[in-house]
């Protein structure tokens, strides 16, 4: 199905034009995906942050001493259980999401601006379409993780 194809190219090229600056800067994709995974989730155990994002818990562990490292996470022990790890985002990986969306709200006003008024009242019509199909296909609880289907993992675990 060409549309399935066409969606598919559109979101991997806005993907990649939107996080090409933040590459640039020495931030990989990984540590993005950590960091959007921290500020939607807030703090994660490591062995939960490694499921979300699908490594093994020593590759985790390599991803966020790299992070903590350039400043963009901590680690921090539980008070009742030392035994626990959480991964927060430092303020400077705070300040690394709200850059990062900056330049996915820059892009996606360029874009947008390119539209006429009756073209954008149908994308409006069309993602609120696309967004009641998503809905009636995986269940109400996917949008509790502001459109992350791997929330529920999250919720469950806590």
């Amino acid at each position: 199905m060409s549309i399935i194809a066409d969606l598919h190219d559109m979101i991997a090229g806005f993907r990649c034009a939107g996080t090409g600056r933040m590459v640039k800067a020495g931030v990989s994709m990984t540590h993005m995906h950590v960091m959007w995974l921290l500020d939607h989730h807030g703090d994660l155990h490591m062995g939960q942050l490694a499921e979300l994002v699908d490594v093994s818990m020593s590759n985790a562990t390599g991803i966020v001493d790299r992070m903590e490292e350039r400043g963009l996470v901590e680690r921090v022990r539980v008070p009742n259980d030392r035994r626990v790890v959480l991964v927060r985002l430092t303020p400077a990986g705070v300040q690394a999401i709200e850059t990062m969306e900056a330049i996915k709200q820059d892009r996606v006003r360029g874009i947008l601006g390119r539209l006429e008024a009756s073209q954008l009242t149908r994308v409006a019509a069309a993602l609120s379409d696309l967004r009641q199909a998503v809905l009636a296909e995986l269940g109400p609880d996917y949008g509790s993780g502001h459109g992350h289907p791997n929330q529920v993992i999250a919720t469950e675990r806590n």
